[in-house]
């Protein structure tokens, strides 16, 4: 699958992750989430960079249960949990903010 963007073909597969992880940039990012009907605010921008801090450290973004516990020990318990990731990334949050920070799908996830 291609996006395009900026004059830049993009490739994805066919779930929507990105082929190239170096190809990501904030811009991709609010594609991607436009075109779920998702526009991204300042709480999502905080579950996404995150996770790609995760990324980098880890060299996988984290599962769902990873994800409430990264959020939970660095945001707190209001954050923490799942009710709260799933009002921002309501198709999953492991699975939809890793697209949207042009990381791999976590393991794990279906």
């Amino acid at each position: 699958m291609q996006l395009e963007i900026n004059g830049k073909s993009i490739e994805t597969d066919s779930q929507g992750y990105l082929v190239n992880l170096s190809d990501w940039n904030e811009e991709l990012a609010n594609l991607l989430a436009e075109q779920d009907d998702l526009p991204l605010s300042e709480a999502h921008w905080e579950i996404i960079h995150k996770i790609r801090t995760y990324y980098q450290d880890h060299s996988t973004a984290p599962a769902m249960r990873a994800l409430i516990k990264l959020v939970k020990e660095d945001l707190g318990s209001d954050k923490g949990n799942s009710k709260y990731l799933y009002s921002l990334f309501p198709y999953g949050p492991g699975k939809q903010a890793a697209r949207y920070g042009g990381l791999p799908k976590p393991t794990g996830c279906v």
